[in-house]
Parts: structure tokens; sequence; C-alpha cells
């Protein structure tokens, strides 16, 4: 009996002495014991659309400038001339003439432009020159049309800023985004309301107006010595 006593005891030191062993071999892990907690900033995300800001076409218009519009909310617009300055206000009700005006003046393309027609008493016209850069801008954007934002309370006063259109083959008269025009008729020009989309008005600038309108035309109203524009959006 004794015999047997001292034998399992035995086993069971030579058990615990095992067990031992095995929890004392060191182990490989993923990550230490310790492990500090490491915050990393938010990584702060671009707008992003799947509207190409530099590729506005017949195809994509309206998409292009909802989108444009949002991104580019600027209404104050500078012309500079050679008489003088003009400062216009485009209306936020007319979103989709105010960002194609926005997106072409931060091309480039209005300031490659100059006073092409005008009708003293009437309108002065712009938005269209001799220079190859403003063709070269028109067949890029492959004369995209903007859809009439007429509305009622937008009329043809003096100083208003409207969009020119066709006005053949043109049933719901849709807007070139290129060229415009100043009225300059003190008494307004409201006969063309409903007919051309009223977007603006001359908030700074009525002498700058009324020094173009005095210009020596041609017989296509075509200024004798161009009126160029440098247009700038601020803000």
């Amino acid at each position: 009996m004794r015999i047997l006593i001292l034998s399992f005891l035995s086993l069971l030191f030579l058990l615990a002495c095992q067990k031992k062993k095995v929890s004392e071999v060191p182990t490989t892990t993923t990550q230490p014991a310790t492990t500090e907690i490491v915050t990393k900033p938010a990584v702060k995300k671009e707008p992003t659309t799947n509207v190409d800001k530099d590729t506005i076409n017949r195809r994509n218009v309206l998409e292009f400038l909802k989108v444009y519009g949002k991104e580019n909310p600027e209404t104050i617009v500078l012309f500079e001339t050679r008489l003088g300055n003009i400062k216009i206000k485009l209306y936020r009700d007319t979103p989709l003439h105010r960002a194609s005006f926005i997106f072409l003046t931060k091309t480039g393309y209005f300031s490659t432009t100059c006073v092409h027609r005008i009708v003293q008493d009437f309108v002065v016209q712009g938005g269209n020159s001799e220079n190859p850069k403003t063709r070269k801008f028109r067949k890029k954007y492959e004369t995209y049309t903007i859809p009439a934002e007429f509305r009622t309370h937008r009329k043809h006063k003096y100083g208003a800023i409207a969009a020119a259109r066709d006005w053949e083959d043109n049933p719901k008269k849709v807007s070139t985004p290129f060229e415009f025009y100043f009225v300059q008729d003190k008494n307004g020009g409201y006969h063309l309301d409903g007919e051309h989309t009223v977007f603006g008005e001359i908030i700074e600038g009525f002498d700058t107006l009324e020094k173009i309108a005095l210009v020596k035309v041609g017989n296509d109203e075509w200024p004798v010595t161009d009126v160029f524009f440098t247009v700038t959006v601020i803000r």
C-alpha cells in the first residue's frame, strides 16, 4: 500500500512539473500583451461627381450645370473694358443660366470675346469675337444650349442681362450659353419678356454701358473699334 501511495505522489509531482514547463514557454502573438490604442485622424473625402468639369456638351448639359452650380455658388461678375467696368449680379432663381455663365467665365471664354452688336437705345450685345480662341471654345463645348428659365418677376428692365437665342426652329426658346445682351433702353425692353431668359442685372457701371452704346458701329452693328472684355468672378 505504501508503495502505491508513493507511486501516486510521484506521478502527481511529475505532471505538475510538466505543466509548469509548458506555461513558461514564450509564445508569438500578433500584437504585444499591452497595446496602445491609436486613434487615426478621419480622412476627409473630397466630393466626387460623375460629371467631368471640362466636358460639358449637349448630351450632359443638365446634369453638368446642376452639379457645377452647387459647387460654384458665385453670383457677382466683373466686366472690364477700355471704356470702364460693369459689375453684374446673376440670379439664383435661374440656376442653369447662372451656372453656365460662371463656368464660361472661369474657363476664360468670355475674356476672349467683345461687344459685337450695338443698337443704341435698345441693347448692347456681347459674347462673340473674331478671335480664334473664341471659335476654339465654341467647338470644344459643342455649342450646347440652355433650357429657358422664364420668371415672371425677371423682366427686361434697364440694365438687365439676358441670353441670346436662335429664333428659327427653336420652339422651346432655348438659350445660347455664349452670347448675352444688356438692356440699354432706359424704358426697358419688355416686349422680350417670355422670349429670352433674363438671368441677371447690372449693379455697377451704368455709365460704362452708356459709353459703350455710343461707340461707332458698321452696317452690321459691330463696333468699328472692338470693345473687348476681361471677365472675372468676384464672389
